[in-house]
């Protein structure tokens, strides 16, 4: 039987905006990658042979070539059975999350080198800030405010319990809140803090935290305003009340927008605290990032799949794979955008970052856009 072309446009109609609809050309393939193609052997493997990073907290895409990577320390490549691999397959180390120095077992400390670097679009090592390693525990995330000419680089550690400012090329530090591994929940301490959202003028927000259940916000001097938020009880549906507070976004409209990670829920509030909605059942939100257009992207630490929402909270698309294997993701901690478009994710899990471009014929549309507003170049 013939079909039309109107026909076939008749059928994806009825199946609406959120179904992804492929007609393939050629035999076989699972779309394990959605509309992006992997980098193979992106970036070089810094740690030397016999290691490899360990669990790989965060990745910021400044420019094409000048990507930060966060990360807990160089371990040795373990050889793991199945997870995408194979039996007796070389692959990231499973469950790295644990190798830090906050662990009191020293044989649980990873070698403490390369945990703040930077590469280059090949993957080539081309800064890498070891006069900082001390200040590291629990590496979480790395950012640079879009806003800030000077384009400081951020890192927080929510195992040393700290926010660190740094200059551009990481010579000095700028400005640190909190106490060196001393946690709190007042007005100078956090409990373990999570990630950083700005405002036009400098005005800063953090998550706060895996132990605290809050969100800070610091003047554009960095100077303690307010907080709220209180300790729910899992799952928590009440407004307000949250648990692993994870990650943080603003809108163009100042609202403020909290993974609330361990209630499988996004919550919104105005930039003084004040409840406006909540967009449940997103299951554990690991890292989100609100695009130019506005769609919100989250990352899930149960499905590891990308899901795209319009401004309206309505699920557009999804992608992704869970798996150790090349392309598969394992806990995708952070994830950023460049300027050409290519995704980096890190992956907390498995222990390793990875570089996407869009495939070719990729529909624009599910292509994850840049962090909102766009740093100026």
């Amino acid at each position: 039987m013939k079909i039309s072309g109107k026909a076939v446009l008749a059928f994806i109609g009825v199946l609406g905006v959120g179904a992804t609809v492929a007609i393939s050309q050629e035999k076989g393939g699972s779309d394990t990658t959605g509309p992006y193609e992997l980098v193979s052997n992106w970036p070089e493997n810094i740690c030397g042979d016999g290691y490899q990073v360990g669990s790989t907290a965060g990745i910021w895409a400044e420019t094409p070539d000048r990507v930060f990577i966060f990360q807990r320390g160089c371990l040795p490549v373990l050889k793991t059975e199945g997870s995408g691999g194979g039996p007796g397959d070389l692959v990231p180390a499973r469950n790295t999350s644990s190798y830090d120095l906050s662990q009191k077992d020293p044989a649980r400390h990873p070698r403490w080198d390369h945990v703040l670097y930077v590469v280059n679009k090949q993957g080539k090592m081309i800064e890498s800030w070891e006069q900082h390693n001390a200040k590291f525990v629990r590496p979480h995330r790395v950012l640079i405010n879009p806003y800030d000419p000077e384009k400081h680089v951020w890192l927080v550690d929510d195992g040393a319990q700290m926010i660190y400012k740094f200059t551009h090329d990481g010579k000095t530090l700028v400005k640190s809140w909190g106490e060196f591994k001393v946690a709190g929940n007042d007005d100078k301490h956090f409990g373990r803090p999570t990630d950083i959202a700005w405002l036009p003028d400098g005005t800063f927000f953090v998550s706060d935290g895996y132990t605290n259940t809050r969100v800070v916000k610091f003047d554009k001097d960095g100077k303690y305003v307010m907080a709220w938020g209180q300790k729910g009880t899992p799952p928590e549906k009440r407004p307000g009340y949250m648990n692993t507070v994870h990650a943080i976004a603003i809108d163009k409209a100042r609202r403020i927008y909290i993974s609330d990670r361990a209630n499988d829920r996004i919550q919104i509030f105005d930039e003084n605290g004040k409840f406006i909605e909540e967009w449940p059942n997103i299951l554990r939100p690991y890292s989100v990032l609100l695009a130019e257009n506005q769609h919100f992207w989250v990352s899930s630490g149960t499905t590891q799949k990308f899901t795209q929402y319009d401004p309206s909270g309505k699920l557009l698309s999804s992608w992704g794979t869970f798996g150790a294997f090349p392309g598969g993701f394992w806990g995708v901690h952070q994830f950023s955008v460049d300027s050409e478009g290519a995704v980096y994710t890190a992956d907390v899990h498995v222990g390793r970052p990875q570089k996407f471009v869009p495939r070719k014929d990729a529909n624009p549309a599910h292509l994850i856009g840049r962090y909102w507003p766009v740093a100026k170049p």
